[in-house]
């Protein structure tokens, strides 16, 4: 999902979630069928996944999308046990002790594995009480007008660009009222009334739904990087991932569903 795709409408978005035990019951794909043995034939290995999965992911994302999705695994494979890092720190799976890690960036190089759940949106939203006091800003020139609230971690604050369709990328400087390193005090703060942000998909999705937050500037397409970003499950490179991998990463490609549900 390029970085930039458009967003979408000036009303709330669909949003899908689907039940905690809405999976326990499909069957496992076939995405690792596809690797034989040197000699031609699949792994078989262990039938029941068991022991430690140890998971990194992202502070926000996985608070939303990956805890929450945990007791339904652990109901469905109770042999297995996990460890779960959440940092947006960069880890290197063959350094660290990390089995899997969820990650939002471009994808990586050919030094890992990554099963790719979809590609990444943002939107730029405020609140109705918001847009009601303040107005909504029509064009990116107009955004230096009015409250913005910007997060910024350890690189420094998000660049927001801006782009009527396919042309270049083009950065806006702010002066925000606010910055944060923790996205959930300032979507907290957005739905508030305090301004107005720029974040992903997968984490205004639903509050563009309940109709908490609302788009902006829906001509534009907006983008924190020139770059798209995906959304990915990464492992070290092996011929042979293990089942407690295999089975994780399978599970939560049935949960995020393609599209991803915060895309509905």
């Amino acid at each position: 999902m390029p970085s930039g795709s458009s967003c979408s409408t000036a009303t709330p978005v669909p949003w899908y979630r689907p039940k905690q035990d809405a999976f326990s019951q499909r069957p496992p794909g076939n995405y690792w069928d596809s690797t034989p043995t040197r000699n031609g034939r699949y792994r078989i290995g262990p039938q029941v996944p068991g022991g430690l999965v140890r998971i990194n992911a992202p502070v926000y994302f996985g608070q939303r999308h990956i805890a929450s999705w945990l007791p339904e695994l652990a109901a469905r494979h109770p042999k297995l046990q996990f460890d779960l890092t959440l940092t947006d720190d960069f880890i290197d799976p063959h350094r660290d002790a990390t089995d899997i890690l969820f990650r939002i960036s471009s994808l990586p190089d050919a030094g890992y594995h990554a099963r790719v759940f979809g590609s990444q949106r943002y939107y730029l939203t405020a609140s109705p009480e918001y847009v009601s006091r303040y107005g909504s800003p029509t064009s990116p020139e107009a955004l230096h007008q009015h409250r913005t609230l910007v997060y910024g971690g350890s690189q420094g604050a998000n660049r927001w660009l801006f782009r009527q369709r396919e042309e270049a990328w083009v950065h806006y400087p702010l002066t925000p009222l606010m910055t944060s390193n923790n996205a959930d005090a300032l979507l907290t703060s957005a739905i508030g009334g305090m301004g107005i942000v720029l974040f992903s998909d997968w984490m205004v999705s639903e509050a563009l739904h309940n109709g908490t937050l609302v788009t902006l500037m829906d001509r534009y397409s907006a983008a924190i990087s020139h770059t798209p970003s995906y959304i990915a499950a990464i492992y070290p490179y092996t011929r042979h991932p293990s089942l407690n991998v295999r089975t994780v990463i399978d599970y939560f490609a049935d949960v995020f569903g393609s599209p991803p549900y915060w895309q509905r």
